[in-house]
């Protein structure tokens, strides 16, 4: 690393004093975040933590969803069009956006196409010069059949880009609005690349977004300033700070105590004590959301349909929403709630039945049961607020089956990290939906494309599924593509690689002094239209 720039990277990633009251002024506010981002590149993560830490902050993208909604709205370009084979797409670039100024890089240039191409290529192309930097894995891209979709990212002029693609993708242009389709600067990566440093473009972020990045001290606080030159509404609030806080109970003590503005995933067991609070608000939606136990079919016993099915039906699905979720959660069947369009429940279910299940292990040839591991989630998400709680629960009634369950659990980066690479053999994990679109769960979650690329937590590709998912990517029509999503929940239950166990609510502790916050469907917090009461 450079010996000039190596004290300043330290100083950036380290400096996070205590935060004190003097410091909570009208000028700050505090996050409480559930955990600490894996990257505060939205690129190369996927977690929801991530994506709070970067998405809304730090960068834009092409186009966003409007506040509150999935309707796809301008962003970083005007206007688009789309031909009439619907595989190429012309966007019209938005002039005068300005790249964060920071302590370690000074643009001497605004926004262009030059910067799409970069952001695109690097997941895209194998011989990009910054695709492997990182270690070259895009969940996301990759994860969704992007680099098989995109055929080409090419630029017209300086303030237009056109998207090829190899064949038409419905709900491409809301996936062009997710986080990992953020927009980086490539003049900063040149930078980088000349000084020996590309790895740099990851942990020290540069982006166009409403708030520029100051520091970050792991498994503590990441700080925010406003964009004085942000291109959309500016930011009210100047200061911004992350305070990553893994318990519920100590993000509550923060909230009451005003060391924190608005906390994420609240307990199920606080959310009356917050109602009668004067202090504070309780934001709360029915979200596009799962919690799920994925079965990693890769390995034995889970390689047997009939072990997953006997998982299944070991499993009490009411008992953990009534003592996990406290009832602010509905029983799942399917991998998406039944607010989604294409949702159907002629679906092969499995009800609590321990009878059946015993059966079906001896079926498959474990009438004695067997040992496994059980991996329990250590944060808490909307979609599983108390992940050591339902694994013990889980524990129990597999043991009322012959199934003995070992539990572990591991920080939050090193759990996502070795799911990924297929260690476990029972995990506890979820997903919010980013898009409203049923491919954003099926086909990130479940395709044969995901496995390799790490979003496919239970290993499963089936050529009948697979196939009807991608078919549902190729067609515009509503209908078409509700059919054959439909066709595509009834075999996955047949085959049951991942138990769904609830869709539950979102919450957040709001301030009452905070004004602006508007409940987003994905369970995604935008921090620029934000202010305080009595400025």
């Amino acid at each position: 690393m450079n010996k000039k720039i190596a004290p300043l990277l330290a100083a950036l990633l380290c400096a996070a004093p205590q935060l004190s009251h003097a410091a909570l002024a009208d000028d700050t506010l505090v996050y409480c975040s559930e955990g600490s981002p894996e990257s505060l590149n939205p690129q190369i993560t996927l977690s929801g933590t991530a994506r709070n830490a970067t998405t809304t902050t730090l960068y834009d993208r092409l186009v966003d969803f409007a506040p509150g909604g999935s309707r796809v709205a301008p962003a970083l370009a005007e206007s688009w069009t789309v031909s009439a084979d619907q595989k190429t797409y012309v966007f019209k670039l938005r002039r005068g956006v300005k790249f964060h100024k920071t302590a370690f890089f000074t643009p001497s240039r605004d926004f262009n196409a030059d910067d799409v191409l970069f952001s695109f290529n690097r997941q895209l192309k194998a011989d990009h010069p910054f695709h492997a930097v990182g270690g070259g894995n895009y969940q996301y891209f990759q994860g969704m059949g992007m680099d098989k979709l995109i055929a080409s990212v090419g630029k017209i002029d300086d303030y237009s880009v056109r998207i090829v693609l190899t064949r038409p993708e419905a709900p491409f242009l809301t996936d062009l609005a997710m986080p990992f389709m953020s927009i980086l600067s490539a003049e900063y990566g040149g930078r980088l690349q000349k000084t020996g440093r590309p790895a740099d473009i990851d942990i020290l972020p540069v982006g166009t977004g409403p708030y520029a990045f100051s520091s970050y001290l792991k498994d503590s606080t990441i700080r925010y300033a406003a964009n004085p030159q942000y291109w959309g509404a500016k930011p009210k609030i100047r200061n911004l700070v992350f305070a990553i806080t893994p318990d519920a109970s100590v993000r509550l003590q923060k909230m009451k105590k005003g060391e924190c503005q608005i906390a994420v995933s609240p307990s199920p067991a606080d959310l009356q004590i917050i109602r009668g609070n004067q202090q504070l608000r309780l934001s709360e939606q029915d979200s596009m959301n799962i919690g799920y136990l994925a079965m990693n079919v890769e390995k034995p016993p889970f390689n047997n349909v009939l072990v997953r099915r006997a998982v299944a039906y070991a499993l009490n699905k009411q008992a953990y929403v009534n003592a996990v979720y406290l009832g602010n959660a509905k029983v799942a069947i399917n991998p998406y709630p039944p607010t989604m369009w294409s949702y159907t429940d002629k679906v092969q279910t499995y009800g609590y039945d321990p009878v059946k299940a015993r059966a079906l292990l001896a079926q498959a040839g474990y009438a004695k049961g067997f040992n496994t591991t059980l991996w329990t989630l250590p944060v808490s998400r909307p979609y599983n607020p108390n992940g050591r709680k339902m694994g013990e629960m889980m524990q129990a009634d597999l043991a009322k089956v012959g199934i003995k369950v070992e539990l572990a659990t591991f920080d939050w980066a090193t759990y996502l990290d070795k799911v990924k690479r297929g260690e476990h053999q029972m995990v506890q994990l979820g997903w919010s939906g980013d898009n409203g679109d049923p491919d954003n769960f099926l086909y990130t979650l479940l395709s044969c494309d995901s496995v390799t690329r790490g979003s496919n937590n239970s290993r499963y590709c089936q050529p009948t599924f697979n196939k009807l998912i991608s078919d549902a990517r190729r067609t515009d029509d509503i209908k078409v593509r509700s059919k054959l999503y439909q066709q595509a929940l009834q075999q996955l239950s047949k085959d049951e690689p991942i138990i769904p166990i609830a869709h539950s609510k979102v919450y957040r502790v709001l301030s009452a002094r905070v004004n602006g916050f508007v409940v987003n469907p994905f369970d995604m917090d935008y921090f620029a239209p934000l202010s305080y009461q009595n400025r």
